[in-house]
């Protein structure tokens, strides 16, 4: 059984690393120029994403079928704090304010959209893929709030200035909200069919385009002066030790199969690519970001199909 599940989340992790190494090479050959390449991202975070969730969410979504909807922003508060604990204990074996609170930023946050949105388009049936993906934007709601707000100022300290509203509130935050206030005064009910087939046609380019973004996001990364002791804790924290938890609480409380597997995704992730964006913002010095987020996603490929393989299998035994 484990054999099998490993063989499946595998060739799905691998579909979707791929598309990465397409938009990776893309940058490296200079077809994608690093304005482009910003360009694409733009669109994919202001656009085809937004489209995504709102379409998603006023077709699939609604509060009677799910009743307990706000506990997956408040799951996404409780992956964040446990992260934040593994990089914690971890950082007081490291030297330097800086490299600390990059290294727990590193373990803090995951990339909790693009990837785990393509993995599940990916691994699951399309059932189950509609379902997920309504738990994945409400998950999201409360993980950018955090990770553009409260993330930037505990881990890049105070000295970023005033956070604007649309830092925090971005487009597709707003998506979701607006998606949810729409849905809970009945407004989706009304919305007509030359609508929201466009709106779904631009959402289905998000998964090709988000990954094409975080491998040629990669692909601009610079190695240097690589910390080997750092990205030992790191990858241990991150990839082994996080996911290890999940899969336990998923297991020990018997959860739901689809809530469970989404908690072990998340907490089985690399670090956010959009820690990078945080740095370059603020103008901090990238001691530490970019090779967390160049050799977490490099050492996923093996250690995402590990956990996700004995989720299955384990679920199965229950």
């Amino acid at each position: 059984m484990f054999l099998e599940s490993f063989r499946i989340t595998g060739v799905a992790v691998l579909e979707i690393f791929l598309l990465g190494a397409v938009g990776y090479f893309l940058m490296k050959k200079e077809f994608l120029g690093a304005e482009c390449l910003d360009n694409l991202s733009r669109l994919v975070i202001n656009v085809t994403l937004p489209a995504l969730i709102f379409v998603q969410l006023i077709e699939k979504f609604s509060f009677s079928a799910y009743p307990r909807w706000w506990i997956f922003p408040l799951a996404s508060l409780a992956i964040t704090l446990v992260g934040f604990a593994a990089g914690f204990l971890f950082s007081g074996l490291l030297r330097g304010e800086t490299h600390r609170r990059q290294f727990i930023s590193l373990a803090a946050f995951q990339n909790s959209g693009y990837l785990p949105l393509a993995l599940v388009a990916a691994l699951l049936p399309q059932e189950q893929v509609e379902v997920m993906f309504v738990y994945l934007f409400l998950l999201l709601l409360g993980f950018n709030l955090l990770i553009w707000s409260v993330g930037v100022r505990m881990l890049f300290s105070a000295k970023t200035g005033r956070l604007r509203a649309a830092d925090i509130f971005t487009t597709p935050v707003l998506a979701t909200i607006i998606s949810l206030i729409a849905v809970f005064f009945g407004v989706d009910k009304f919305l007509p069919g030359f609508l929201t087939k466009p709106l779904r046609m631009v959402g289905d380019c998000t998964l090709p385009l988000a990954m094409f973004v975080v491998g040629g996001s990669l692909a601009q990364i610079r190695l240097r002066h690589i910390d080997r002791k750092a990205l030992a804790f790191l990858l241990l924290a991150k990839l082994l030790i996080l996911p290890s938890l999940g899969l336990f609480f998923a297991l020990r409380f018997n959860l739901p199969e689809l809530i469970g597997l989404l908690i072990v995704i998340q907490l089985a992730m690399p670090p956010a690519t959009s820690l990078s964006l945080i740095i370059r913002r603020y103008g901090q010095e990238d001691l530490l970001i970019s090779q967390g987020i160049f050799f977490g996603h490099l050492a996923s490929i093996i250690t995402l199909p590990l956990f996700l393989s004995l989720y299955f299998s384990l679920k199965v035994v229950q």
